[in-house]
């Protein structure tokens, strides 16, 4: 058990190492895919999105998360990135706070500046293991940032030991429907592929990742299938993409090779995404 635990460890440190590079360096690339750096794909609502605005599903994304979290008190942001899920909520709930963690220094200083005159604050810290107290926050939200350290117990384990007593956790990510051994050679390829673009340690079997969190002692455990709400937003990716490299190229600007893996990464999300036998986007709602 030792040496498993150790080698974790190591595995766990090695990716943080490769997850602030990516995001040192290629954070600033994503205003390509948000003006509001909503560093997520979106959630399409007929009534209240516009499936060709990018920016209206990615911030309907945010909603959805405050809503099942009852947004109230002080919340916290595990792998927050450049804030802008905070930023949605301090803007849109002004009697919120939240707390933000990221590994990136650039993402915690130029974040910061960007929740500037708000009541919310990043920090750089490991989200497997914050400086916070134990029972802090009234709801804790993770979006595409547990995948970072594979959907690990660590992640989860850490969000119930801050959370408050009866307080919810909201999860938005990316899981995979079996494991990793009975993929098929397509979904194999598009899954090391995704996991090597994005320096996603591995991605969870949503099944186990369920089993995990009554292990852990979270209740009242919902976890809905909205592969089909997001897929509207991955299929902007294309165009993302391409519009990103023209104006690199009209720019005269070479391409860091943080970006060409953030790219490799984003092509491979819509790769694995039309396969839904093997992959899903999944919203989970636990407390604790």
């Amino acid at each position: 058990m030792g040496t498993l635990h150790l080698n974790t460890e190591l595995l766990h440190s090695e990716n943080n190492t490769k997850t602030a590079e990516l995001y040192n360096e290629a954070t600033e690339d994503y205003e390509f895919w948000s003006r509001d750096f909503n560093m997520h794909f979106g959630y399409y609502s007929p009534l209240s999105t516009n499936p060709f605005r990018r920016d209206s599903m990615l911030n309907e994304m945010n909603r959805q998360i405050y809503d099942r979290l009852n947004a109230k008190g002080l919340l916290c942001d595990m792998g927050c990135g450049m804030g802008g899920t905070m930023k949605y909520g301090l803007t849109k709930y002004k009697d919120l706070r939240i707390m933000g963690v990221t590994l990136s220094d650039f993402q915690a200083e130029e974040g910061n500046k960007r929740l500037e005159g708000l009541n919310g604050s990043i920090l750089k810290e490991d989200y497997n293991q914050t400086s916070f107290a134990n029972d802090t926050f009234d709801g804790v939200m993770a979006v595409e940032s547990f995948c970072h350290s594979g959907h690990s117990i660590d992640s989860f384990s850490e969000a119930y030991r801050i959370l408050k007593p009866g307080a919810k956790l909201v999860v938005a990510d990316a899981f995979l429907k079996k494991d990793f051994e009975e993929l098929c050679i397509g979904g194999s390829y598009c899954y090391k592929g995704l996991c090597n673009g994005w320096s996603l340690e591995k991605l969870g079997n949503i099944h186990k990742v369920k089993a995990m969190l009554e292990e852990i002692g979270f209740k009242n455990i919902t976890i809905e299938d909205i592969s089909f709400r997001v897929a509207t937003s991955v299929l902007h990716v294309p165009f993302a993409i391409g519009g990103f490299m023209i104006r690199k190229i009209y720019n005269a600007e070479a391409l860091k090779p943080q970006s060409i893996k953030n790219l490799k990464g984003s092509l491979f999300a819509l790769l694995s995404g039309v396969q839904m036998n093997n992959f899903g986007y999944y919203m989970i709602t636990c407390t604790k």
